[in-house]
């Protein structure tokens, strides 16, 4: 049985089954994932090149997508509190795993956000600014994290 988190604490529940008899080469890289209070429970592997599962999340994927929501939502945050009207955000975030240093060499947000009509470009790419220094995530990785910002304003009419 597992507890609820207190507010701002998390927990993260994993489970491996299978046996590593058979070498390095054999065992299976596949395990899951649960982060109570959300019931959703994730399959995971390793990365291809190391032998795991291509169909299945691996934990760069997912340390990238993390980063990448969470500039999303602190974007949101800014703009809902500028009192400007966000009609669409879009990431193709990316990182490359620097295999010889056993990390992450970078990871580059490249986001286009689409705007209301008669909104400011400078003022949003600011706002996304202010988003990137209050992401949690961002602030807790040793990796730097790149924002691009494009603004698309919507024309009137």
């Amino acid at each position: 049985m597992t507890t609820r988190p207190a507010p701002h604490a998390y927990l993260a529940l994993l489970q491996w089954q299978g046996s590593t008899a058979t070498g390095i080469r054999g065992y299976s890289r596949t395990h899951t994932a649960l982060a109570p209070p959300a019931a959703q429970r994730l399959a995971l592997s390793a990365d291809p090149a190391f032998r795991g599962d291509p169909e299945l999340l691996n934990p760069e994927q997912l340390l990238l997508t993390a980063a990448s929501s969470c500039q999303l939502l602190s974007f949101l945050g800014e703009a809902a509190r500028a009192g400007v009207e966000v009609l669409a955000y879009e990431d193709e975030a990316s990182a490359r795993l620097d295999a010889e240093r056993g990390r992450l060499d970078a990871i580059r947000l490249a986001v286009t956000v689409r705007v209301a009509p008669g909104t400011d470009p400078d003022a949003v790419r600011e706002l996304a600014a202010r988003a990137h220094r209050a992401c949690y995530v961002a602030n807790s990785l040793a990796v730097p994290v790149e924002v691009v910002t494009e603004v698309e304003v919507s024309p009137r009419g």
